[in-house]
This record gives C-alpha cells, sequence and structure tokens, in this order.
C-alpha cells in the first residue's frame, strides 16, 4: 500500500530492441512531454521532469510528483427553484428526481442565486483519485501518441510498438506501480549495457536511476550529456593527430544515439585517396561510417585520419580500429573509380540522357525540368539585369551530374560533384560554382548563394519545384513534404531577402507556370503555392524574434516583392518602438472600424471648405505637408523613413478624435471628414495595416 504522506520522484522506463536513432531525441522528448501533459490533464502537480533515451530505453523522470489529486468540491445545478417546489412549499418531482440521482434528500439540497434566477444545487466533496490509479492510463495514452512512423508488432501479441520491448520500470518512489506498458508487466529491474553489464540492475528509487546505470551498468542514459561527450572525446582524439575535428551537429546527434557508452576509436587510410576531393571523403566518412573527419590546423585539408565512436571499451581497441580501417578503404576505393570514370564524359554530354529519366509522373522527365528551370532563369536575370547566358548554360548542365556514378554512390553529393565535372570540363567558374550552389540552403541555417548566376539559379529551381509539385496535387500535408517543399520555399525566400533580390514572387511564379505541362492546371495553382511560401516567410520573421503582429500588419497588404516585404516589416518593428506606435495604431483601428461601418468605399476628396473644426483643418494641413514628404520615400520604398515621418501625426490625429465629431449629422461634412480619414490611412496603409498592432 503507498502512503499518501508526501510528494514523490516517479520514474518511468521502456525497454526495447534498438530504436531508430534519427528519431531518438523526438521519441525520448515526446515521450516526456506526454506524460507531462497527461500528468497535468489529472491535476497531478510536480516538480520537475527529465528526459533519458538511449538506443535500448526511453525513460522518464518526474520529480516531486503529488501522491494524489487534490479534493475538490462538485456542484451540481438541479431546476430552477421555482419549479423545485409547488405552491403549499412542498417538493416537486423534478425535485425529488434531483435529489435521487444525487443519492441524497431534498432537505439537504441548497440554493443557488445567480444572474438567471435561483436554483436548488447539491455540493459534495469529490476524493481525490490516488496517482498509482491514474499512471497506467496516463503511460499507455503517452505511448500511443509517441511520433512512430511505422510500428512493429512481435511475438504472438498485438502490441505495436517502434521496436519490441524487453522490460518496463514504473516506479513510484520506491514502490513499483502495478501496470503492464506494451503488455510487458512493471518493475524496479533496469538492463546495463549490452556486453558490459547485460544483466538487470534493481533501482531502490527514481533518484538512483542516472548514477546506477553509468556506475554500475555502463549506460549514460543522459542523451544531451552523451552528445556533449561525444564531442570532447572527437575533439580531444583530433587534437591527438595535430588536427581539428570535422563536426556536425547532426552526426554528433545521430552518434549519440547509437551508443550507450561511447569510447574514441581513431583510424587511418592511404593518403592516396586524398587526391579525391575533400567532400566525397567527407560524405563517405560520414553519412555512411558515421565517422569523424579530421583537418589539417588550418581546417582547409583532410589528414588521412578518422575517428569513430565505438558503444564498448574493449580491452583490444586495436581489433576495433582495425575493422573501421577495413571497412572504409573500399568505399574509398569505390569513390577512386567513380572519381575517374566519371570525368571521362563531359558533363554536357549526359544532357541527352536525361530525357529518360522521370522527374515526376504529371511533371514530365529531368530534361523537362532542366527546360522549364532554363526559361526561368532567363527571365529571373533580366529582371535582375543579370548574364541571362550564363544563368541559362547553368541550368543547362544543373542535373547533368544526377547521372554519374559518384552521385549515384553518394547522392548528397549532388551539385558539389556537377561543380567539380564542370570545372574540370574547362566551364567557367561562375558557372560550374552555380551548380553547387543551386541546392543551397541545404538545410536550416546554411549558407546561400554568392555568385548572381547561383542566386538566380537556386531561386528558379525552387520556384519550378513549389509550383510544380503543387499544381501535381502533391503540397505539404501536415508533417508529411516528401518533395521538401517547406525546405525549397523558405531558402528561395531567404536568397531574394538576404541576397537583396528585388524580384516580384508572384511574377516568377506566374512565368514558372508558363513552363509547365498543360495536363496540369499550373496557373491556377499560383495563389496556392504563393500563399504557401507567405507561410514559410511567417516561420522566417517568427524564428528571427519579429512579432506576430508586425508580420500580420504587412501580411494583409499583400506585398508580392519579399525584399519589399522584408523592408516594411522592419519599418514597423521600428514604429512599434517608437512612443507614438500605440496612441496612432489605436486610431487607425479606430479609423478602419469607422469607415466599414459608413460602408461607403468612395467618399471624394477633401474638401477644405468643408472643415469647421480648428482640429480637423490641423490635420489636414498636417497631413497635407506629410504626404508631400512621405509619397516619394514609399515610392522608392523607404518605408522606414515614412513611417518615422508619419509618427508625426500623432498630435494632430489625437487632437481630431478628441474634438471632432466624425459622423456628423450634416451629410456634407460627414463625408467630408470621411474622406480625411481615408485619405490618411491609404497613407500608413501604403507600408503595412498599423491598426492590427497589438496594444499594451
Amino acid at each position: 500500500m503507498i502512503s499518501m504522506s508526501a510528494n514523490r520522484d516517479l520514474l518511468i522506463e521502456i525497454g526495447t530492441e534498438e530504436l531508430p536513432p534519427k528519431a531518438l531525441r523526438r521519441l525520448g522528448t515526446a515521450f516526456a512531454d506526454e506524460i507531462r501533459a497527461g500528468l497535468e490533464k489529472q491535476s497531478l502537480a510536480s516538480e520537475s521532469c527529465r528526459w533519458f533515451a538511449t538506443p535500448r530505453r526511453l525513460a522518464v523522470l518526474i520529480a516531486g510528483l503529488a501522491v494524489a489529486q487534490r479534493d475538490r468540491e462538485v456542484v451540481k445545478r438541479g431546476p430552477a427553484l421555482s419549479a423545485a417546489y409547488d405552491t403549499g412549499g412542498k417538493p416537486t418531482s423534478a425535485a425529488q428526481g434531483f435529489a435521487r440521482s444525487c443519492g441524497t434528500g431534498v432537505d439537504k439540497l441548497e440554493t443557488q442565486e445567480t444572474d438567471k434566477g435561483k436554483w436548488l444545487v447539491h455540493r459534495a466533496l469529490e476524493k481525490g483519485a490516488p496517482t498509482t490509479a491514474l499512471l497506467p492510463e496516463i503511460i499507455d495514452a503517452a505511448l500511443a501518441r509517441l511520433p512512430i512512423p511505422k510500428r512493429m508488432r512481435w511475438g504472438s501479441g498485438d502490441t505495436e510498438f517502434a521496436r519490441p520491448v524487453h522490460w518496463t520500470v514504473v516506479l513510484f518512489g520506491t514502490e513499483v506501480v502495478p501496470c503492464a506498458p506494451l503488455g510487458v508487466p512493471a518493475g524496479r529491474d533496469t538492463r546495463g549495457h549490452r556486453f558490459h553489464h547485460p544483466g538487470s540492475i534493481p533501482i531502490p528509487a527514481p533518484k538512483d536511476y542516472v548514477r546506477l546505470l553509468r556506475d554500475k551498468g555502463h549506460v549514460l542514459v543522459d542523451f544531451d550529456a552523451r552528445m556533449e561527450l561525444v564531442s570532447g572525446q572527437v575533439r580531444a582524439a583530433a587534437a591527438r593527430e595535430n588536427g581539428i575535428a570535422h563536426i556536425g551537429p547532426a552526426l554528433v546527434e545521430e552518434v549519440a544515439a547509437l551508443v550507450e557508452w561511447p569510447v574514441p576509436i581513431t583510424g587511418t587510410f592511404d593518403n592516396r585517396f586524398l587526391e579525391l576531393p575533400r567532400e566525397v571523403l567527407i560524405a563517405a566518412m560520414q553519412h555512411h561510417q558515421r565517422y569523424f573527419p579530421v583537418l589539417a590546423g588550418d581546417g582547409r585539408a583532410l589528414l588521412p585520419r578518422f575517428i569513430a565512436i565505438a558503444n564498448i571499451d574493449s580491452p583490444q581497441p586495436e581489433t576495433i580500429r582495425r575493422g573501421n580501417e577495413r571497412v572504409i578503404r573500399p568505399r574509398f576505393a569505390d569513390a577512386a573509380f567513380f572519381w575517374e570514370r566519371d570525368r571521362r564524359t563531359p558533363l554536357a554530354e549526359r544532357a541527352p540522357a536525361l530525357e529518360k529519366v522521370v522527374y515526376q509522373n504529371k511533371l514530365g522527365t529531368l530534361a523537362d525540368r532542366t527546360r522549364r528551370i532554363a526559361r526561368l532563369c532567363a527571365f529571373i536575370g533580366g529582371e535582375l539585369g543579370a548574364d541571362t547566358a550564363a544563368a541559362e548554360r547553368a541550368a543547362q548542365l544543373a542535373k547533368c551530374d544526377l547521372l554519374t556514378g559518384m552521385v549515384g554512390e553518394f547522392p548528397e553529393l549532388q551539385g558539389t560533384m556537377g561543380r567539380y565535372y564542370a570545372q574540370h570540363d574547362g566551364v567557367p567558374d561562375g558557372i560550374a560554382t552555380a551548380l553547387d550552389e543551386q541546392y543551397l540552403p541545404r538545410f536550416a541555417g546554411d549558407r546561400l548563394p554568392v555568385t548572381p548566376t547561383g542566386q538566380i539559379l537556386a531561386v528558379a529551381d525552387k520556384l519550378d519545384a513549389v509550383l510544380g509539385i503543387f499544381a501535381a496535387g502533391q503540397p505539404p500535408t501536415g508533417e508529411k513534404d516528401p518533395f521538401g517543399l517547406r525546405r525549397a520555399a523558405l531558402g528561395c525566400l531567404r536568397i531574394i531577402i538576404e541576397r537583396g533580390l528585388d524580384l516580384d514572387l508572384e511574377h516568377c511564379l506566374r512565368r514558372a507556370a508558363e513552363g509547365l505541362p498543360d495536363t496540369v492546371n499550373a496557373a491556377g495553382t499560383v495563389p496556392a503555392a504563393f500563399d504557401f511560401m507567405m507561410e514559410r516567410l511567417r516561420r522566417y520573421y517568427l524564428d528571427e524574434d519579429t512579432r506576430a503582429d508586425v508580420f500580420e500588419s504587412v501580411l494583409v497588404r499583400r506585398p508580392t516583392r519579399p525584399l519589399d516585404f522584408h523592408h516594411r516589416v522592419r519599418a514597423v518593428t521600428e514604429f512599434t518602438r517608437r512612443p507614438e506606435a500605440e496612441s496612432l495604431a489605436a486610431a487607425n483601428k479606430r479609423i478602419r472600424n469607422i469607415l466599414r461601418q459608413a460602408g461607403d468605399d468612395d467618399t471624394g476628396q477633401v474638401d477644405e471648405n468643408l472643415l469647421k473644426e480648428t482640429a480637423e483643418r490641423e490635420l489636414a494641413r498636417a497631413l497635407q505637408r506629410t504626404e508631400l514628404q512621405v509619397r516619394p520615400l514609399l515610392d522608392r520604398g523607404d518605408h522606414m523613413s515614412a513611417l518615422s515621418m508619419l509618427a508625426g501625426l500623432r498630435a494632430a490625429v489625437d487632437a481630431f478624435f478628441d474634438k471632432v465629431l466624425v459622423m456628423s449629422e450634416e451629410e456634407a461634412v460627414r463625408r467630408n471628414r470621411l474622406a480625411l480619414l481615408r485619405r490618411l490611412s491609404a497613407l500608413f496603409l501604403r507600408t503595412a495595416d498599423i491598426s492590427c498592432l497589438q496594444q499594451g
């Protein structure tokens, strides 16, 4: 029997066969989030929540969890007092029925008065359920909601999970909670490292979990701590070789998801392989073997070294080292073979073969896509005043390296190998570099194309992909985005904004639509594709901590040039920091409401002879002066300076609303005042609808 005297720590562990490494962090955090949400839903308070994950386990440690729900008063409302008693004051059948449903007598009921009258009510104290009684359902629900793309069954049962489950631990304080997550009865015994301590390890209390697994089980259960240790081990091992480790966060995370007890092993390879492009060697080591390359002190050249992370502290590390060296050698040998063979055929000679490779059933072949991108490059280059011939030539070669043996073996090198092979063929450097830059940025925060030709090609490639897949009826849904359109859209927008390309996105999409097959409704898809990209732009600004209302104030004006959109967002952001911002935002909101209620979209010009009040005359004069200064600024897109000047209208606007009745009984005066407000509003709307800005 569990004592109800104090809060306790809760440990939940699900022991499995090796979990998918790239999903491990997500599974670990999601498990903790779902458990915490389940506890909160049941009104079970706790102090903190930590998640743990290794290849063979998911675990959650809740500190200071309440041992039971709090008791709560339950008020049940019955019939109205007027219907509860007859004229003689005796309970009616309605009152008696309500009392019976509450398990009490009418004389025990109370009266409650509300703004809608008096009612019979029954008050009862509901005892809070013990935590141990609620945990089984909470755990089962959390496991069922984990983001597991493909669940599997094992044995003869119907239970499904990411991998077969071998043990579970559910420990509340020092007591085991009776339950069977995923059909496996819970206990207090965890298991250590598969080789160093394959047996069970009893956990006396949740607080002992991390320490016991580390000291006795050779398991580091803290995922982030394991990542930090791997990074430190790799850097130290590289330093011992007088080099610098080539470390990527994604690789560190994947390696940490593969090991429970990381041990660094330094290996070597033949110097002759250093003649290959460094990207090839890095791809073979990182993506295929999950090794960490070692760079020379200058950070440029590779050393013939690599660092592997073993999942065992072997008494014979040399055996592990030789095994890793033996594995990487044929990878490099294959790459050397492809490198030599691919260069025998110039990239341009591979173009005809693109006719035989289907890009997408409704969108044709890679050759079709190449022609579309080339036409779009010519248009974009013309809009930017760039070298359209170079952009078209780059587009014609852009997909040729997809047919090389090297890219077939290392798909992540698409573009990169195109650059190397183009340089070998004597293609000008600007075009060769563009072949690599077309895929930039490859991931969030990645670098952007530097060359003008690369920027044009990258934008054209991404616009064709987004619009084409939308037109083919396969836009992203939920979390599924098989064509990487979210990344493509955001990458395109980043290039346009951060490289200062003054392009009309909607116009570019319409031109992209002209090249798509007649079998798809490309033109009709442009609005959906444009809106999709604007939503990616929202994420871009929110990630930069731009206020949501600032973004919305610009979005409602629907600027179609992302660079102009960017200038507006920056201008409104700066405007919100001014003392006049709140008052002018409120005034604009009031103006919008007045104009909407007036229901007249065409109030004509302002007639100075109808300006009767001093405040409206002063506003008209201030507005006229400001218009003369602001319009040239707006015409050249200087929204920052324009809003700064518009802020100077605050005093006149405030005085107008304090002293002037807009909706005058005289129709001519009323329409004149509405015209003045519409003119004021239109000036602000050239940049954004600042009435969207939140006050306070």
